[in-house]
């Protein structure tokens, strides 16, 4: 099975939320079916400046390294300090990563592949910041038309304690901020497809579904054309 043109996905949500099981199950999922999946990292692949950004707040706000395990949890201190200069900064750094999202994530849709899946997106950086004052909503419609829209860009719902038990890197206060602003920037970009908070078998399910049905979609699309606004009206 192939399809003709490519579909970018990509997952956001609470550090914990399930990312990596989901992606890793769809991608089993979408591999079986015969598609050839790429996968992008946004830390990795994406984001400017990596090397410079976490030393800088390591060496000054004491972040600790590593990922947080329920054996052995990490403090983490960057995208929970909320200094004025940092939200000025942010908006900055997210500026050319978004830029720089949209040339890797171009190159990567026309290497060949049928599928690009990215861990995490914009959409993650944007919930760092503060959606209710009008720079940052104008500096919201400005990234928007910079990033590539996701043909499906999934938003995984979790309940912060459980999440910070899986994951324990920030406090369970802040978490609980964080998903309210990734409800609210879900709600204000209208493009998010939201999976609930569920069992895990569940939620692999209402992924997969939700894939199955844009894949079929793009398949008809390409088989019947797109839809003819036109429809009986005659040529002039």
């Amino acid at each position: 099975m192939s399809i003709k043109r490519p579909l970018l996905i990509s997952f956001s949500g609470l550090d914990g939320a399930g990312k990596s099981t989901q992606i890793e199950n769809l991608q089993e999922r979408l591999a079986a079916a015969g598609l050839k999946v790429r996968l992008l990292t946004f830390w990795d692949d994406i984001v400017v400046m990596t090397r410079y950004r976490e030393g800088f707040v390591h060496k000054v706000y004491g972040s600790e390294k590593g990922v947080g395990a329920p054996n052995k949890p990490v403090k983490r201190r960057d995208k929970n300090v909320r200094a004025g200069y940092l939200t000025i900064a942010r908006h900055a750094l997210y500026l050319l990563d978004a830029i720089h999202l949209r040339t890797t994530v171009q190159r990567a849709l026309k290497s060949g592949v049928d599928v690009v899946i990215v861990d995490r997106y914009i959409y993650d950086e944007l919930a760092n910041l503060p959606l209710e004052r009008p720079m940052t909503l104008a500096f919201l419609r400005l990234i928007q038309k910079i990033a590539p829209l996701p043909d499906i860009a999934y938003l995984l719902d979790a309940d912060p304690e459980a999440a910070h038990k899986r994951k324990p890197e920030y406090p369970v206060d802040f978490m609980h901020k964080c998903r309210v602003a990734y409800y609210r920037l879900a709600a204000m970009l209208g493009t998010m497809t939201v999976i609930p908070a569920q069992p895990l078998a569940e939620a692999k399910m209402a992924v997969i579904t939700v894939c199955d049905k844009t894949i079929l979609a793009r398949e008809l699309e390409i088989a019947i054309g797109p839809p003819n606004r036109g429809v009986g009206v005659p040529a002039a």
